[in-house]
Order: structure tokens, then C-alpha cells, then sequence
């Protein structure tokens, strides 16, 4: 009797965080799959590969990304996991000797951020609308680099600019204010001030009123893979799952230490009914989304 052929390894493209180390050193095993996990630094150009070429089985990719790509037909399924998420009050920054500033003056003015497309763009323009009134056609966005889905175009009120850091356009003065992610804010945003006075609390404020934390990365399979090897997406995705319930006690009580979780939840349906609405309301995609429906092409995993 010959041997079964062997199963071709899945390409699993994550981000180096705590609750994903242990899969990628091999600590805590995914059950009868052998993974590939591509090295990817920065991670941007990968989640534009995964949505212009499928260049991945399995990928961690931006809110704001997902709902572009879905919106446009990629076949990519959205798996209930939350990498990477907390507020963004604080993301919205300023140069300190710079003048006061407040969020309710941005309306006919400048801001930097790195893509029209970008997750923490779409939380910032979010909140700006419901606690400012501030319409994103009310800002000129300067940006930095490309949307990831290729089939999308800037509205005309989004400017590129040949900079190749948000932060620059501050020092620079073609922006009086700047958008910057969780990673940016402690690195090219050193020094930089929100132009909320008391962002944390704001944004506290904002996770009670809407009953669940912004989300800024997700988790995709192929819909091919999906369909073709659905025990071994089932299988990765309870090895990630176990690694988030064992590395909890690395993260704090801090938003975005609780943002962090795997299965569907109330706190995860709320979150893709307000990136969503945000989304459209902001102009990223054209048609509302049905949480319900991407729910249930991965009801089988379970909450």
C-alpha cells in the first residue's frame, strides 16, 4: 500500500507579539499541520501581498483592510481573532510647540496619515465624527503610502505626498496634525502630543459607550484553503487560541491588553458593526457590511 501524499505546509503569516510566539517556536503545536511562518518587517507590504495576490494561506491583516478587500470581492474569510487592538484617541497627534490645537479645529486643514486605507485612520475619523461632528470630507488627509486593495481610489479630498513618514509631515509643517499607529506613537510620534487633552480617559469613555474595543488587526483565511483543508484552519486556529488564553497574564488591563482574543463574541460582533459603519460612512467601501453573515462562514469554530 503506497503512502498518502504529503500535505503542503500552510503559509501563516503573523506578527511577532506574545500570544503568537508560541506557535511560531513551535511551543504550542497546531495538531496535524505543518505551518510555514514567513518573516515579515514592517508587516504593511505583506497584508498588500495577501490582498493583491493571496501571496498567503492564513494572514493577520488590518480591520480596515479586511472590510476594503471584502467590499471589493477578495476571497478572503475573516476568522475571529483580535492580534492587535485599543483606543486611538492618542492617535491623533501634534508637534509640541506647536499651537493648541484641538480636534474640533481640524475642519479645512491638514492631516498626515499613512494611508487613507489605514486602520487607525478609520478609528480616529470615526470618533471625530460622533464626539466633534467632523465629516472626513471635512479634512484634507495627506498621505504617506498606498491603500492596500488595489482596486480602491482615494476620494479627492485625500492628497499624497512624496514624505515617506507621517511623522515628518508635522516637522515639516504640511500638516498641522498627524494620524500614527500603536507602534508609531513610541517611535517616529516620540515627543509628539495628542491633541486630546485627556486621551486615555476619552478613549475609556468611548470603549463603555460602545461596549467593546477597537480591533486594529484581524485574522484571514483564503477562501480556497478554507473550503479545501477546513480542519486545518480549524486546527491553527485553536493552537492560537490556546496561546492567547496562556499569555494572558503578559498583558495588562489596559484596552488594548483585553483587546486581544479569539472566537466570536459580543465584543467582536459590536466592533465589526462599527468599523463597518465607519467604513461606509468615511467612504472605504460602498455597500453596508453584514457581520452576521462573515460570522457565519466560520460559525464551526465555535466562540
Amino acid at each position: 500500500m503506497s503512502a498518502a501524499p504529503p500535505t503542503t505546509p500552510l503559509s501563516v503569516l503573523l506578527g511577532n507579539y506574545p500570544h503568537t510566539r508560541p506557535l511560531k517556536e513551535g511551543t504550542i503545536p497546531v495538531d496535524g499541520v505543518e505551518c510555514h511562518y514567513p518573516a515579515f518587517s514592517p508587516l504593511p507590504p505583506a497584508f498588500a501581498r495577501m490582498v493583491r495576490d493571496l501571496a498567503f494561506d492564513i494572514c493577520e491583516m488590518p480591520t480596515a483592510t479586511y472590510l476594503q478587500a471584502r467590499d471589493a470581492g477578495v476571497p478572503i474569510t475573516l476568522l475571529p481573532v483580535v492580534l492587535v487592538g485599543g483606543t486611538h484617541h492618542r492617535s491623533l497627534t501634534r508637534l509640541p510647540e506647536g499651537p493648541q490645537l484641538s480636534p474640533g479645529q481640524l475642519v479645512g486643514r491638514r492631516v498626515g496619515v499613512r494611508s487613507y486605507g489605514q486602520t487607525t485612520g478609520l478609528w480616529v475619523r470615526g470618533w471625530l465624527r460622533e464626539e466633534y461632528g467632523i465629516e472626513s470630507s471635512d479634512v484634507t488627509w495627506v498621505t504617506t503610502e498606498d491603500v492596500h486593495v488595489a482596486q480602491y481610489v482615494d476620494p479627492p479630498f485625500v492628497e499624497r505626498s512624496g514624505t515617506e513618514r507621517v511623522a515628518d509631515l508635522l516637522h515639516s509643517h504640511d500638516v498641522s496634525a498627524a494620524v500614527l499607529g500603536p507602534k508609531a506613537i513610541g517611535g517616529q510620534g516620540a515627543g509628539l502630543l495628542p491633541l486630546v487633552a485627556d486621551a486615555e480617559n476619552a478613549g475609556l469613555a468611548w470603549t463603555q459607550r460602545h461596549g467593546t474595543i477597537p480591533a486594529n488587526h484581524l485574522l484571514v483565511v483564503r477562501d480556497g484553503v478554507l473550503r479545501s483543508r477546513r480542519e486545518a484552519v480549524h486546527a491553527v486556529y485553536e493552537a492560537l487560541k490556546k496561546a492567547i488564553a496562556d499569555t494572558a497574564g503578559e498583558r495588562d488591563d489596559s484596552p488594548a491588553g483585553r483587546a486581544v482574543a479569539a472566537g466570536w463574541s459580543t465584543s467582536l460582533t459590536s466592533c465589526l458593526e462599527i468599523a463597518g459603519r465607519y467604513a461606509l460612512e468615511q467612504g472605504l467601501i460602498t455597500q453596508p457590511v453584514d457581520v452576521a453573515a462573515i460570522g457565519a462562514k466560520t460559525a464551526f469554530l465555535g466562540r
